[in-house]
């Protein structure tokens, strides 16, 4: 299973300001083994990164593209789900039942659910929102992506087993194709094995291990 360390920081070191400095972020581990097995194409880069400390843990997205596209029609699901966006999924344990995904387009609109194997998802069930904020901002190159979730909720969940979370990192990238229709690629950290593009599998899912020191 792959693994990331996510740094220790002292407690209360991060502030809402200092969330979407890239100079705070550079004493985090740099993730950037992203691929998508299922199309030879090329994609922009996309750097993430991940603190935590005794309250909260910390992530950060940057993706360097500029041509994103964003559904606006609504905030519905559907709406959420075809735009860009950025995805964090974590789970208890292999069995996937159930797992928590959070997927966050650039202008932070979330689609948080409840979901259990065979793509069955609760759109009812929400992250408690006194547990979660997200940031995001762009400059001339990227766009970027942040938000802190509580250690509280990680373990009301029962997701922090030994120092670690078994975490999957996602990117879904919208292009026009030849027909003028917006099509998605899928980027994944975790490449699943599988024929078609599938990130609700365990074999999607890398670990993300919180350091002590």
């Amino acid at each position: 299973m792959k693994e990331y360390q996510v740094i220790l920081i002292d407690k209360n070191q991060i502030n809402e300001v200092e969330i979407l400095d890239s100079i705070f972020w550079k004493k985090a581990n740099c993730l950037t083994d992203f691929s998508s097995p299922w199309k030879t194409e090329t994609f922009p880069k996309i750097e993430f990164r991940a603190l935590w400390d005794q309250q909260n843990f910390y992530f950060h997205f940057r993706v360097f593209d500029t041509d994103v596209y964003i559904d606006t029609k609504d905030n519905s699901v559907d709406s959420i789900c075809n735009s860009d966006r950025v995805e964090l999924f974590f789970r208890q344990n292999d069995a996937i039942n159930p797992y928590y995904c959070l997927e966050i387009d650039p202008s932070t609109r979330l689609l948080d659910f409840e979901a259990r194997p065979n793509k069955k998802f609760d759109y009812e069930w929400k992250w408690p929102k006194e547990h979660i904020k997200l940031y995001s901002s762009n400059d001339e190159t990227s766009f970027t992506v942040a938000g802190k979730i509580s250690i509280a909720s990680l373990k009301e969940l029962d997701l922090i087993h030994n120092n670690s979370i078994e975490t999957g990192v996602y990117r879904a990238k919208f292009s026009k194709d030849e027909n003028q229709n917006y099509e998605p690629t899928w980027i994944t950290w975790v490449n699943p094995n599988t024929p078609e593009p599938n990130f609700h599998v365990a074999s999607s899912f890398g670990k993300f291990v919180l350091t002590s020191e």
